[in-house]
């Protein structure tokens, strides 16, 4: 079975439901990693929490997921971050944050990170996003890339998610450079079309696909909301019905899982596009980031 490392930011998730508030997890990175792991792969995420109940309480609910919690580093003064969601029409949603004090910003420079690395390193494939990226300071970037590197230097296969959040980047040109050193060093890349339109301003989908691929990314697809995906080949694919969603949180961490559980099973592209597009209806079809699982979770080969 691969080995799956995905690293980033988990966090506790407020939504609001029956007129009361409702503390879950979340974190788009982290989202696809309990996707991954209900799919029935052997995944570790990498990131760092506090010491305090809540980050224990995390730590186990990640774990009963059968998320893989070795790599989860532990801060001894910083504590797990918090976002809130809130939803309007169609199911679009906001975020408030509260993660300056986020222990996963400081992941990189806790005593037991290097043999995190190490550890890390040795996976089949890599996924990380530019959110995993814009948390970091400039030399957790730089560690963060360097793992990377090590992971396709190998053979493996690193994956990267274009997720855009401007709030968390000083301005649009850091963010920029940023997503081009990642998308370089991509096996496999996944930008969401509105993402890379607030980033670099208007553009075709088919505009987004080839500056990935210019920067060195050997097989991109562009999320595109309601509408689909564009392929590889450049063909778009549709999903197989309209739906009127209650929340679209977590739903491209959705797809990315689905699509690279059906991709590692040797798969085309298109079908594993079909599997994205399943677990990302299933997924804004309920309240939250990442739904509990339900008796009509799709069942695709994981």
């Amino acid at each position: 079975m691969a080995r799956i490392v995905c690293i980033g930011e988990g966090m506790v998730e407020m939504t609001e439901a029956l007129d009361r508030s409702v503390l879950r997890y979340g974190g788009d990175t982290l989202n696809t990693a309990v996707h991954l792991a209900r799919l029935g792969h052997d995944v570790a995420y990498f990131t760092a929490l506090g010491t305090e109940p809540t980050s224990a309480g995390l730590r186990e609910a990640w774990e009963e997921e059968g998320v893989d919690c070795s790599l989860v580093l532990t801060h001894p003064e910083r504590e797990a971050g918090l976002y809130a969601i809130s939803t309007g029409p169609g199911g679009e949603r906001q975020f408030s944050y509260w993660r300056d004090k986020s222990a996963a910003r400081e992941m990189f420079a806790l005593p037991d990170s290097a043999s995190a690395c190490d550890a890390a390193a040795q996976c089949d494939l890599f996924y990380f996003s530019l959110i995993s990226l814009a948390i970091l300071p400039d030399e957790g970037r730089d560690k963060l890339f360097e793992l990377a590197e090590q992971v396709r230097a190998a053979g493996r296969q690193v994956a990267f998610d274009g997720n855009y959040r401007p709030v968390l980047w000083q301005d649009g040109k850091e963010a920029r450079t940023a997503r081009d050193l990642a998308a370089a060093l991509a096996d496999i890349g996944l930008p969401t079309w509105e993402d890379e339109m607030a980033l670099s301003g208007p553009q075709t989908a088919l505009d987004v696909s080839s500056h990935w691929r210019a920067q060195g990314c050997g097989e991109v697809v562009v999320k595109l909301g309601a509408q689909g995906c564009l392929l590889p080949g450049r063909s778009v694919l549709a999903p197989p019905e309209a739906l009127e969603p209650i929340d679209t949180s977590g739903a491209g961490d959705a797809f990315d899982a689905g699509y690279l559980s059906v991709r590692l099973n040797g798969a085309e592209p298109r079908e594993a596009a079909a599997a994205g597009h399943r677990l990302a209806a299933w997924t804004i079809m309920r309240s939250g980031a990442i739904p509990p699982r339900d008796a009509d979770y799709p069942a695709f080969a994981g």
